[in-house]
């Protein structure tokens, strides 16, 4: 996948926003504040993502391209190369987890708020 197709399906999820609060090259992407994802337009392009820690641990041992999340919290983080041994199908569904990770850590109010 690219750069804009990333973008493009991260920005597809409801509520999704993103800012540039480290720099201008660090795309941070947020459901209700909160960081989902984070990418950066550049080779290799790789994304953090967040992740269930014993599945973050599963996904590390089986896949060469998903190691401990750059600059995060390395026990809920990874980063994924996305020229690597994952594929889009899988991509896609590491983003939906974090996703859904975040939007399941809202308040019943914020989560209503988003999906509405």
């Amino acid at each position: 996948m690219t750069f804009k197709e990333i973008d493009t399906y991260l920005l597809s999820k409801k509520g999704s926003t993103f800012d540039y609060p480290f720099d201008q090259e660090v795309r941070v992407y947020r459901v209700a504040g909160k960081i989902f994802a984070l990418i950066v337009d550049k080779e290799p392009l790789s994304i953090n993502l967040k992740c269930n820690p014993v599945y973050a641990l599963e996904l590390r041992s089986i896949y060469a391209s998903v190691i401990p999340g750059y600059h995060m919290n390395k026990k809920h983080w990874n980063t994924v190369m996305v020229q690597g041994d994952v594929d889009e199908k899988l991509l896609k569904e590491l983003i939906d987890h974090s996703y859904t990770l975040i939007l399941e850590s809202l308040t019943k109010k914020q989560r209503e708020a988003v999906l509405e």
